[in-house]
């Protein structure tokens, strides 16, 4: 193997995959990342078994090859290396990198500027092969809307595995729309979104919270739509964008019925800034934190009072401006369930539907009916 690509782009590709790198792991060869020559660019892979990222950069490629180093210390060099260089007329350029693999040592030689390394790497037949996702349906979603799907649901997921279906984000793709939705036991976010290439037929497959997140990441800066292919036979979803490839496990499972979660009725309904709300939730949980996090939240004719006490600390009282509906109501919350699902809103208003201070509250932005949000109320003396 022997090729030269710019520093930025192999800073960024390596950044770009060094999040499917393995942390903890029983296989060794998965702390690594493999260098591959493919139709004249260089491509890096990463995964940890769960997930797999593949990113191909624009290179100058002389001789094909693979190898597998290990990618904290390339991915450490190679940020460390100068981007830029400065010509005899006093023009700026990208620094390039030089790589070459001597295939009988295994060792990857690179050069840039005044800089030299070597790294010992490990064969490529050894790194573990990247499923390819092939049947099932496939589809293409706008990324914008895709981003605001994930990251008004991601947060609700479990992060603790003692139900696995949990921790994954359940994926219903029905003609032209998909349906997020996640739930952690204390509360359920459910996001609606359009497609931009309807599906042949309709399935439902729960992705991991965490390849999510990363995906996330990922389209922050991607214009293009996103194509999603989901095999839930084989258990597995590819993630394809502009020069980068997310595959990534399946949660195995049925996930709940959450439809029966939603309350169908309120008795108080309130009407307030999101920001003020917003605010209200952030002072109050300042003096919830030694009270078990919780937020009471009490409903008087044209205004919400969000307060919170703890024996130790002292006590906090916020008032905001409401369109109240209905009879007065009292319900307590986890305040960080509140400010997590107030901080991903960017609409103006939100409505908060209550029934009794022992049942689900409901949050819905107003304006818009694509997402619901449901929280379990916690039990306090009043």
């Amino acid at each position: 193997m022997k090729l030269s690509c710019t520093q930025e782009n192999l800073n960024r590709g390596l950044g770009v995959v060094g999040r499917a790198v393995a942390t903890r792991t029983t296989l060794p060869i998965t702390n690594n990342v493999l260098l591959a020559t493919e139709k004249s660019r260089l491509k890096l892979v990463a995964t940890n078994l769960e997930m797999a990222i593949s990113c191909w950069i624009g290179a100058k490629v002389e001789e094909e090859g693979a190898i597998t180093v290990p990618a904290r210390l390339l991915t450490e060099f190679i940020s460390s290396l100068p981007s830029e260089k400065v010509d005899k007329k006093g023009e700026k350029a990208p620094e390039t990198v030089d790589i070459s693999l001597s295939p009988q040592t295994k060792t990857l030689g690179l050069k840039c500027a005044r800089f030299e390394a070597r790294i010992s790497g490990i064969d490529a037949k050894d790194f573990p092969p990247i499923p390819k996702v092939a049947d099932g349906i496939t589809t293409k979603v706008d990324v914008e809307e895709l981003r605001r799907g994930i990251n008004h649901v991601g947060f609700a997921a479990a992060t603790e595995e003692s139900r696995p279906v949990l921790t994954g984000v359940d994926a219903k793709f029905d003609g032209d729309s998909l349906t997020l939705a996640a739930a952690d036991g204390f509360r359920l976010a459910v996001y609606k979104l359009p497609l931009t290439e309807a599906v042949s037929k309709a399935i439902e497959v729960i992705i991991p919270a965490r390849t999510l997140a990363e995906l996330s990441r990922l389209i922050a800066e991607q214009k293009e739509a996103v194509e999603i292919t989901a095999n839930p036979s084989k258990g597995q979803a590819l993630f394809r964008l502009k020069n980068i490839e997310l595959v990534s496990q399946l949660v195995q499972g049925t996930f709940p019925n959450y439809a029966q979660l939603i309350p169908q009725s309120y008795t108080t309904r309130a009407v307030v800034n999101v920001g003020d709300f917003l605010r209200a939730t952030k002072t109050a949980s300042i003096f919830a934190r030694d009270g078990s996090g919780i937020v009471r939240l009490m409903v008087a004719p044209g205004k919400l009072v969000v307060s919170a006490r703890s024996e130790e600390i002292g006590d906090d009282i916020g008032e905001i401006d409401a369109q109240v509906e209905g009879t007065e109501a009292k319900i307590a919350f986890n305040g960080k369930y509140l400010t997590d699902v107030l901080g991903v809103l960017g609409e103006a208003q939100v409505a908060l539907e209550t029934t009794s201070p022992s049942s689900p509250g409901v949050i819905r932005p107003v304006g818009v009916d694509n997402y619901i949000h449901v929280v379990m109320p916690m039990f306090v003396q009043w």
